[in-house]
């Protein structure tokens, strides 16, 4: 069993007959993460004081959706690989931004435009990072912003390196115009894509905004895998439909240092 100054422990104060379900299941989880063994289902019943009907109910329930395994010569119970999938994605949002934010400080200082992270969150692009520009302008873009994968430029960069199937599955559902220049139509969005996988950035002018645009380049980690967007946003008087080569060689040098410091080999 295990010390009982631990918090998932009975030294709760006895709370586990008076304690939610929820609160019941996650200290059961956690208690089986920390664990240095698998435990029987006697052992975790007895830690809680609970039942061993109502603690088997709940390893079942956890136990379907992968977080917690079963061992089927000892039947003891330990905690399951979702809990690693989910730490290591945590982990790597985590990690991404903490290397990312100095150079983005760097990015906004030599180009005068705001710059932004982004990453995929489940199913949604997501800003996890912002560094105002020195424009007044707001281009309403900030951390937890979703944005769409067919009109941004950090989406263009998920559709082009981001996980198989991505683009499929953008250009069969309905893609959503906001401007005369967002593209809807599913041959012209590959089209692009294509030409953003092979030139190594991507913009987006005017789609979603009249008169702004942005220009973004991808973050790989260690793995090679697209962890992150970079780019710069700003007024297309500053980021012009075909941005100069001062500034995507700026974007793409801000990527690409924010990869090699995240194990990325080239």
């Amino acid at each position: 069993m295990m010390n009982n100054d631990h918090p998932a422990t009975k030294a709760d104060g006895g709370r586990a007959a008076g304690t939610s379900t929820l609160d019941l299941a996650l200290r059961v989880l956690e208690f089986l993460a920390l664990a240095s063994e698998p435990k029987a289902l006697a052992e975790i019943a007895a830690e809680f004081a609970a039942s061993k009907a109502t603690i088997y109910r709940h390893l079942v329930t956890m136990q379907r959706h992968g977080f917690v395994r079963q061992d089927s010569r000892t039947g003891r119970y330990s905690a399951g690989i979702k809990l690693i999938v989910l730490g290591e994605a945590q982990r790597g949002r985590l990690d991404v931004v903490t290397a990312a934010h100095p150079h983005l400080i760097h990015l906004r200082d030599s180009t005068g435009q705001a710059t932004t992270l982004s990453a995929l969150v489940d199913d949604d692009l997501v800003v996890l990072e912002l560094i105002e520009g020195r424009s007044i302008i707001d281009f309403s873009t900030r951390p937890g912003t979703k944005l769409a994968l067919h009109a941004s430029a950090h989406g263009k960069i998920w559709l082009a390196f981001g996980p198989l199937g991505l683009l499929e599955s953008t250009v069969s559902s309905p893609l959503d115009s906001w401007t005369s220049a967002t593209l809807t139509n599913p041959a012209a969005l590959r089209r692009e894509i294509g030409m953003v996988r092979s030139r190594g950035w991507a913009s987006a002018p005017e789609e979603v905004m009249p008169g702004v645009n942005a220009l973004s380049a991808p973050v790989f980690d260690h793995r090679s895998q697209l962890v992150a967007a970079v780019a710069i946003v700003g007024s297309t008087q500053a980021i012009s439909a075909r941005p100069n080569r001062e500034l995507v060689e700026q974007v793409v040098a801000c990527a690409r240092t924010i990869s090699l410091e995240l194990g990325w080999q080239g």
